[in-house]
């Protein structure tokens, strides 16, 4: 396959450029899933897992927090009360609503 740069505007330059970056990150994890693969199968049929032989252990996912307020404005904005407050939780507060009002 051959291409010629040359004649290439700018923009399609800038394409290409982006499509090669997608394609080498597309083949480095693929290449990383099947060296992984090898070894968690070579692992298994010496009666091991592979965090047992590394040491790592998997790091579970916690499930999304529950929301606990909802904004009075549109209650399809929610938030669970961790991390930082919403725009709309502390513009309601300053307004002289209690955390209570909000509650779902």
């Amino acid at each position: 396959m051959t291409i010629d740069i040359n004649g290439l505007s700018l923009k399609e330059l800038k394409d290409l450029q982006s499509q090669v970056a997608k394609a080498i990150s597309s083949f480095e994890d693929r290449k990383k899933k099947e060296a992984l693969a090898e070894i968690e199968e070579f692992a298994r049929a010496k009666g091991f897992s592979l965090a047992e032989l590394t040491g790592v252990t998997v790091a579970r996912k916690r499930a999304p927090a529950v929301a606990k307020y909802a904004n009075p404005a549109d209650s399809s904005d929610t938030w669970s009360g961790r991390g930082r407050k919403p725009r709309w939780f502390a513009a309601a507060l300053a307004a002289g609503k209690q955390p209570d009002d909000m509650a779902i």
